[in-house]
């Protein structure tokens, strides 16, 4: 069984808005899109990370809380002037309360794509 974690989303989203932090087309801010299902006796989560560079990612199970944070940034260039700048850049954080029977021995993870499995 998996428990979506994240009390402060909605603060996140409201502070990345006033702020002018760079978010999303669709206003999200740093949301990580995940499915979580079971397949057999497995639990498979994919969370898509378009963008992002393996060595940006950060992932951490601790007391059957799962922890993935990742960044995905662009470098502008001297002289780049951008037409439209929508798409979230800066830190990405996303925590998921994993179930007590799950073997945490059996973890593994693959970024393939821009997707996180």
């Amino acid at each position: 069984m998996l428990i979506q974690t994240d009390p402060f989303r909605d603060l996140d989203t409201l502070f990345s808005r006033f702020s002018g932090r760079q978010s999303n087309s669709a206003g999200t801010g740093g949301i990580m899109p995940m499915d979580a299902f079971r397949r057999g006796t497995d639990v498979w989560v994919h969370i898509d990370l378009p963008g992002v560079k393996a060595d940006s990612l950060d992932i951490s199970v601790e007391r059957n809380m799962l922890t993935i944070a990742a960044e995905r940034s662009w470098q502008r260039q001297e002289g780049d002037q951008p037409y439209f700048a929508e798409r979230y850049r800066g830190n990405f954080r996303r925590q998921v309360q994993l179930g007590d029977g799950l073997d945490l021995q059996s973890l593994e993870a693959d970024l393939h794509d821009g997707v996180l499995t």
